[in-house]
């Protein structure tokens, strides 16, 4: 005899009980005013999450895959701490549920080689100082969250990144004052570098004349070394930073640009990432190791977009692989 038609959805949801509902994802309420936003998203996503420090074999990660969110939050908090950012993001974390499993700060976090091993939003939407930051990682199950939280000289960036399970609602953008800038362009991942390597042109290459600076002209730094397909500038005293350490020392009123160039080999956005790396690689150089104001030097990449020589001899491709210091007016 079968069961009373009442009670056959009782019975029904005894025997085959749906699965439980998804977590909800992270949705962060940021500390500060918020007045520009960037995202993506991608359902079906994955994620490298850092879990420990630069060393020997990289960045250690632990890959998930999911529902991807990736945001970056610029913040009117410029003379905030970067932990009184990250403190109230961690505690929203804990209180979702999450476990905190790594953290870390600039210099610690392996500085340079950390940044550039870790998924970042590109300019401007996400900007990193490298001797200013904190990470964070947490963990729910398979699902995780990245927070990096750097600054410039008038705001704070917070950068979420975070993979969901599959059917989770995905994180809603945080209140933004009624003055907010417009959202920046949705953020795509940094593409890979190529492997080609900036050469000096010969091993006691002298201090270039940062006479061309006094008139408005850039300087090529000759005789940097940088690894092969790598922005890490090599160990060692450059001539060439000393020189330009001591134009800018002459005159506090003094900035220049840090410009990395590449030869034509590879692909362009890559180049163009390579270039960018190097001239940040030269400004942390001349930050750290030379006493220069962060604020009087910057860094961008031209890629192979400003030659000075043919693409077509080795020579030339060589020449055309440098960065170049180039002063800016005030």
């Amino acid at each position: 005899m079968l069961p009373p038609r009442s009670v056959l959805p009782l019975v029904a949801a005894l025997l085959f009980p749906l699965p439980a509902a998804a977590e909800a994802a992270f949705r962060p309420v940021m500390p500060a005013p918020v007045t520009a936003e960037a995202s993506s998203t991608n359902p079906h996503g994955s994620y490298n999450l850092p879990v420990g420090l630069f060393g020997a074999e990289g960045v250690p990660v632990h890959r998930l895959e999911g529902a991807l969110d990736r945001r970056a939050y610029r913040l009117d908090a410029p003379g905030a701490p970067l932990l009184d950012v990250l403190v109230p993001l961690r505690d929203q974390l804990v209180a979702a549920g999450y476990e905190v499993v790594f953290q870390c700060e600039d210099r610690r976090c392996g500085g340079f080689d950390f940044r550039f091993a870790t998924d970042v939003i590109p300019e401007p939407a996400m900007h990193v100082d490298l001797g200013e930051f904190r990470f964070l990682a947490a963990l729910r199950g398979e699902e995780g969250v990245g927070v990096l939280v750097s600054r410039s000289t008038g705001a704070v960036f917070v950068q979420v990144i975070q993979i969901s399970a599959q059917g989770a609602a995905p994180a809603a953008p945080s209140d933004a004052p009624s003055d907010a800038a417009a959202p920046a362009p949705d953020a795509v991942p940094l593409p890979a570098a190529p492997v080609s390597p900036v050469t000096p042109p010969s091993a006691d290459a002298a201090a270039p004349d940062m006479a061309p600076l006094d008139a408005g002209l850039p300087v090529a730094l000759d005789d940097l070394v940088f690894a092969s397909g790598s922005g890490g500038l090599e160990p060692g005293a450059y001539p060439s930073l000393l020189a330009l350490a001591g134009w800018l020392g002459a005159d506090p009123a003094r900035r220049v640009m840090l410009v990395g160039h590449t030869d034509a080999s590879g692909g362009l956005a890559a180049n163009v990432a390579l270039s960018k790396k190097r001239a940040e690689a030269v400004r942390q150089a001349l930050i750290q190791g030379y006493g220069v104001d962060a604020a009087r030097v910057t860094a961008e990449g031209a890629g192979p977009l400003s030659p000075r020589a043919t693409n077509a001899t080795e020579d030339g491709r060589t020449r055309n692989r440098r960065v170049e210091a180039v002063p800016l007016v005030n």
